[in-house]
């Protein structure tokens, strides 16, 4: 039917421009509607507002928030399974998780583990859930049909941030009080690597070809970067004041850093590992992550209340969100509906 209209258009010499355009729209709808992957897939970003006890769900095509969910027990991490189109927000107060339906943004489960619950992640795959306890000093998997625990695997101290391979073969674990960073096989559950860094790491952030993983150190106020592979020291780079978190983007190629207390966002070149630039955001920024698109950058401001959008390409803020009280957003918080 389309290559007929075609046809019929840019032959027959005898229509009317007027049909011609009504005939063209026609056409443009037919097309349209025929390849669906022409359409941007829609996008959110969750921000836990821990002093408000819930969560800011921002469009962020308008970079508006639309929707506000209430999330007792002081919410602090996020994790986005897009496989189940699920949100996961840990709640150390609450003991577990609240579980989040991605595309309506309704509380569907609350999930026991423990006071202690902090960084949270999901495979890719979406078949699990990773919890780091803080006080207990393990991680806690669950199975994502059912919310069943699988299994508790010990690790150092005060684990904090996490980060999955992109083969969901190894799950990295930053230990806080032990200053280190520890590699598990999630075949077995078993560590196999633990490798001192800087002091008091916090954020882990690995790149798309899982070869490099950029860990931010609170007190040393420097990132450590080490290879996958054995977990080898490969260079440190120094940031602003109690780098928290950190987020990669245009293809890897930058790494942002929130510095809690310069209220900045330092950039670093990946290839040459040097900082080439502090971006001034709101007060106290902690969470951090990357839009699908990979060109912004989005912070948590948690003394502000707001989130900064950041320009990748320009490094500079595009705008600024007003959120709630004590926006944390630790984790990897955007969404992308299939």
């Amino acid at each position: 039917m389309t290559t007929a209209l075609k046809l019929d258009l840019f032959n027959n010499s005898k229509v009317s421009i007027n049909s011609k355009m009504t005939m063209f729209g026609v056409i443009v709808l037919l097309v349209l509607a025929v390849v669906p992957s022409l359409t941007v897939a829609a996008s959110f970003a969750f921000i836990s507002n821990q002093l408000d006890n819930n969560v800011s769900v921002i469009d962020t095509t308008s970079n508006e928030v639309i929707e506000t969910v209430t999330v007792t027990g002081k919410p602090v991490g996020v994790a986005v399974n897009k496989q189940k189109s699920h949100v996961y927000i840990s709640t150390p107060i609450g003991n577990g998780f609240s579980v989040l339906d991605a595309n309506n943004f309704k509380l569907k489960r609350k999930v026991t583990t423990s006071n202690g619950a902090l960084g949270i992640v999901s495979d890719n795959q979406g078949e699990r859930v990773f919890v780091a306890d803080w006080y207990e000093n393990n991680i806690a998997v669950f199975d994502t049909h059912d919310f069943k625990l699988l299994t508790t695997i010990a690790v150092g101290q005060s684990p904090s941030g996490m980060a999955v391979s992109p083969d969901d073969r190894w799950l990295y674990v930053a230990n806080r009080v032990d200053d280190s960073v520890s590699q598990i096989d999630l075949n077995t559950f078993k560590i196999r690597n633990t490798t001192k860094v800087g002091t008091h790491p916090f954020g882990l952030t690995i790149d798309q070809d899982g070869q490099r993983i950029y860990v931010s150190n609170v007190e040393s106020d420097d990132v450590s970067i080490l290879t996958t592979a054995g977990l080898k020291r490969v260079g440190k780079v120094k940031v602003g004041s109690r780098p928290y978190a950190s987020a990669l983007a245009l293809h890897d190629t930058l790494l942002f850093v929130t510095n809690q207390d310069d209220t900045t966002v330092s950039v670093i070149d990946t290839q040459t590992l040097t900082e080439i630039k502090q971006i001034e955001v709101g007060e106290k920024p902690e969470g951090i992550s990357t839009h699908p698109d990979g060109k912004r950058v989005y912070v948590a401001n948690w003394f502000d209340g707001t989130v900064s959008v950041i320009d990748a390409t320009t490094l500079t803020i595009m705008t600024t969100i007003e959120t709630g009280d004590g926006s944390r957003a630790f984790g990897q918080f955007i969404s992308q509906q299939r």
